[in-house]
């Protein structure tokens, strides 16, 4: 089985600060760093630091090869990432002095995908891999459609969710992973909504499909037709929430890939995210195999 992943890749821009900026304050950063980011970068990281066959996909300028570099060093293949003549998405990312964040995305290249290039990273994929997407690059309806024709497993994160979900094929998708408020917003629901019913909605909206719930403190939620299983989270301190559920993602489809089960894949993810967060950084700080596989 191979994994691609077709997503965004950015370079952060990290602002350490006492606490979010309000509307019309100007406030200092305790420190500044560039690092590389992306929520498609990100997952692709995490999976290949867990072990897993991973290709990524996508758009950067030359501003952005660096990606590219430390994308290669933790065993990612990075042949299908186009490289033209524009800038590399950014995102401009502040965290607060109890490890909130809040993010503010540029695209870049991210909206600037081609068909022809969709069609080029796919066509060495067949029956049984998976391509695992987000919402940060353009295009997601014909990536979706390509890969399907390829009998490819579809993987959703629907993050940032925005009205650009509502005109994706969601019908072809296996798999979603989805937060509390994701979550809610795909199941037409208030987000006030206790996330067992949210799970619920999703799986009757989306009957052939796996639904991972990730409730933050509370929790993460499986469901799929009737079954259901949760696991609760890996107290850590937190010193940077950036990346957590890339990390979280990354690693309960390594862990499914390797034969867990799904309580146990929940739990492994939980314990790979946990250590994210107790880490500066997004790609940076998702933890290697012999972290948690142990």
């Amino acid at each position: 089985m191979k994994v691609l992943v077709y997503g965004s890749l950015n370079i952060d821009m990290v602002f350490a600060v006492d606490h979010i900026v309000l509307p019309g304050e100007t406030i200092s950063s305790a420190s500044f760093a560039r690092n590389a980011g992306g929520k498609g970068a990100n997952q692709a990281a995490a999976m290949a630091k867990a072990g897993l066959n991973v290709f990524m996909a996508g758009k950067i300028g030359r501003d952005g090869e660096f990606l590219l570099q430390h994308l290669h060093s933790y065993g990612v293949d990075t042949h299908k990432v186009s490289v033209y003549g524009g800038s590399t998405g950014n995102a401009l990312i502040q965290v607060d002095k109890n490890g909130q964040n809040s993010i503010v995305l540029y695209a870049g290249g991210n909206g600037e995908i081609r068909p022809h290039e969709i069609e080029t990273a796919v066509a060495s994929f067949n029956s049984g891999d998976i391509i695992v997407m987000q919402n940060e690059i353009s295009r997601a309806k014909d990536i979706i459609i390509a890969a399907k024709k390829r009998g490819m497993k579809i993987y959703l994160n629907p993050s940032p969710y925005n009205e650009k979900i509502d005109g994706l094929p969601l019908e072809l998708v296996d798999c979603f992973f989805v937060n509390e408020l994701e979550g809610a917003s795909l199941a037409a629901m208030p987000k006030n909504y206790p996330f067992t019913e949210i799970l619920d909605g999703l799986t009757l909206r989306f009957p052939n499909a796996e639904i991972i719930l990730t409730a933050g403190k509370n929790g993460a939620y499986y469901g799929f037709g009737g079954m259901r299983e949760y696991a609760a989270i890996v107290d850590a301190p937190v010193v940077d929430t950036t990346g957590a559920g890339d990390t979280f993602t990354g690693y309960f489809i390594a862990a499914r890939a390797k034969g867990f089960d799904i309580r146990n894949a929940l739990k492994t993810a939980s314990k790979a995210a946990s250590i994210t967060v107790s880490r500066k950084g997004a790609m940076d700080s998702v933890p290697f195999a012999k972290e948690v596989f142990s």
